[in-house]
């Protein structure tokens, strides 16, 4: 982990620590975005924490995990992180999806927060 930039090293470590929270205590997600932060879930936009944390609360599956199956990371001309995530997800007992996950992570205050983000499930024929 020494070799890698550090820019490298705080996106693998937050990344994982959002999914983690994701799939085991959703509620503490909103410690991770700031009030001008924005979400765009499968097309519907919402802006600010409250915002975000009403959405993803209002998810109806009772459990959900996460696998990772790619990241694709690079540092922006303005010191923030963008990450682009490849993965599966399998909510309750429904059949296993791929998703598609993009992530602007920016330092405010010596704290990494999530300014951006948008999901989509890879599940949608746009032929």
């Amino acid at each position: 982990m020494g070799d890698q930039p550090i820019w490298e090293q705080i996106r693998s470590s937050l990344i994982q620590h959002y999914y983690q929270l994701f799939d085991n205590d959703r509620p503490q997600l909103d410690t991770m975005s700031i009030d001008a932060s924005c979400l765009t879930w499968e097309g519907q936009q919402f802006q600010g924490k409250a915002a975000i944390a009403g959405k993803l609360s209002s998810l109806l599956f009772q459990k959900i995990q996460h696998s990772l199956m790619a990241q694709d990371h690079q540092p922006t001309p303005d010191s923030c992180i963008i990450s682009m995530v490849v993965g599966q997800l399998t909510a309750d007992e429904d059949p296993i999806m791929r998703f598609h996950q993009m992530f602007l992570l920016k330092n405010i205050n010596d704290a990494w927060v999530c300014t951006n983000a948008v999901f989509r499930l890879a599940l949608h024929d746009f032929g």
